[in-house]
Order: structure tokens, then sequence, then C-alpha cells
């Protein structure tokens, strides 16, 4: 059991981006993983323990915002591949994990949806050219120009980083 209560801010390490050429299949593999992970993280947690807080959000809140995050990043990507560099629309995270349904409701619908997500986008995904991976859309929040090489990079960090959370929950409290 971990001693330490204060969660850290980055329980996966922080985004470090890499340029690997063969990176797009081993990330496509992850892709593909990532619904399991997110599973595997919350696997037989009760609901008292899914209100428990890291940080701000409760871990039904964190399963939730993966869910609309990711939903979200699948429509920038569909964005960048028939746009030229688009705009993209951002969310306020916060103000969405303070609704209802981000609070309250069964994670069931939340991990249906990133089961077929997933698994749609893997499709997209491994039937890209190079160039179409290059394909950019601009993210207002960040100030930058993203190719969807590195969209994806991102968002793995990003799962990657929440399940790195619920996990730290249930090493702090030995679940």
């Amino acid at each position: 059991m971990i001693t330490n209560n204060e969660p850290p801010d980055f329980p996966a390490g922080e985004y470090v981006e890499s340029q690997i050429p063969e990176q797009v299949s081993i990330q496509l593999e992850e892709l593909r993983g990532c619904p399991s992970e997110i599973r595997n993280s919350i696997d037989s947690l009760t609901a008292q323990q899914l209100a428990t807080r890291y940080r701000n959000w409760s871990i039904r809140q964190i399963v939730h915002h993966l869910a609309d995050s990711q939903l979200n990043t699948y429509i920038r990507f569909k964005w960048a591949l028939t746009e030229a560099s688009p705009l993209i629309k951002t969310f306020n995270e916060t103000k969405w994990s303070e609704t209802f349904d981000a609070k309250e409701s069964d994670l069931e619908p939340s991990l249906v949806l990133m089961d077929g997500l997933h698994a749609r986008w893997a499709v997209l995904l491994e039937n890209l050219s190079d160039d179409e991976l290059d394909r950019t859309f601009f993210h207002p929040e960040v100030g930058e120009i993203l190719s969807l090489r590195q969209a994806l990079s991102r968002t793995l960090w990003h799962i990657r980083h929440h399940v790195a959370q619920i996990t730290w929950l249930r090493n702090r409290n030995d679940w």
C-alpha cells in the first residue's frame, strides 16, 4: 500500500512526444486495447469507490471524461481528414464533468461507447496513408497546429494518464 496521500500531477509520467517510424502501428495496438485497460482499471470497484476523488474528479467522472474526450478527438480526426487544417472546437472539461451524467450515471454506456469508438477509430487509422496522418488541425486551447500523428500520441498519453490516476487510487486504498 502506498503511504503518500497526495496524488501526483502526472502518475503516468509527463507527456513526451516521440517520432519513431513504426510508432503508429504500436499506437494502433494500444488504441485497440484502451477500452479494456479502462475497464480493467475499474473492475470490481463499488459505487463508493467510484465516488472517490483523484484531486477534483471522482473515478466515475474520470471514466465519463475519457469517453467525452475520445469522442471529441475522433471527431477532430474526421475534421482534419475532410477539411484543410480546421480550427477545432474545444470543450470545457470541467463543466462537462459536472453534468449529471458525468457525476452520477452508470459507467456502462460510456464503456460501450469507447468499445465501439475505438474499434471504428482503429479501422480508420490502419487505413490512413502517411500523408493523411500528417494532416493537421488547429487546437485553439493549446495554440498549436497538431498533426493526426501528434494528436494520436497525445490522446494515448491522456488515456494512460487517467488510467494511472485510477490505479494510484486503487493502490493507495489497497482495493
